[in-house]
């Protein structure tokens, strides 16, 4: 149990909104991220798995089925489209990750899904939804200054490339911050529009 601002002993969760890669390209990004743990003795490369954050938020739990019906209707009338991921770039000076070549498409998802469910996803003025318009996937984040420094100066030439369609978004979520994240849902992009689907309801 956790509390948000006055409210208390009411259940509180962290929610992260998500696109996966493909198993071979995931693999292979997991190759990553275990090769930098091995060189810079870096365990938070090893903690998270590989994947694109569209949004991160907290909320009481009581909204989330809410929640998950708008992100349903949002997959619903949303297409696939082609992610391609290009060389590594960085946050000084603590993370490194792969860059994403094609940022056009997850932008737009995430603009779209915080148009429609930003004030669905606060819990109140103190936690407000975090949507990230940077898409990346993380080799490894809070790094020290030694260990992004030489990471760094191996990292921003070596090469890496992959592409994989992203065809859903997954909302996983955690009840205590010391724990692994679970899957809630999986979303699939569906493209079909919700204004045909209710115009069909009420004959028009």
């Amino acid at each position: 149990m956790q509390a948000i601002g006055s409210v208390k002993a009411v259940a509180v969760a962290e929610y992260l909104l998500l696109i996966t890669p493909h198993e071979e390209l995931f693999n292979r990004i997991r190759l990553e991220k275990q090769s930098f743990f091995e060189k810079y003795q870096a365990p938070e490369a090893v903690r998270g798995k590989p994947h694109l954050t569209l949004v991160r938020f907290s909320q009481f739990e009581s909204a989330e089925a809410r929640i998950r019906q708008r992100l349903w209707n949002k997959a619903a009338e949303w297409l696939p489209f082609c992610v391609e991921l290009a060389g590594y770039g960085s946050f000084p000076s603590h993370t490194i990750y792969l860059n994403v070549a094609t940022k056009t498409g997850i932008q737009n998802l995430v603009k779209s899904i915080r148009t429609d469910s930003q004030a669905l996803m606060k819990a109140d003025k103190d936690n407000k939804p975090h949507f990230i318009l940077e898409p990346h996937i993380t080799i490894a984040r809070r790094l020290r200054p030694w260990q992004y420094e030489a990471g760094w100066l191996e990292y921003r030439d070596k090469n890496f490339s992959g592409k994989f369609m992203a065809s859903a978004m997954t909302l996983l979520k955690r009840a205590d911050a010391t724990a692994p994240y679970k899957t809630v849902e999986r979303f699939e992009f569906k493209s079909k529009p919700l204004l045909a689907k209710q115009g069909a309801m009420f004959g028009i």
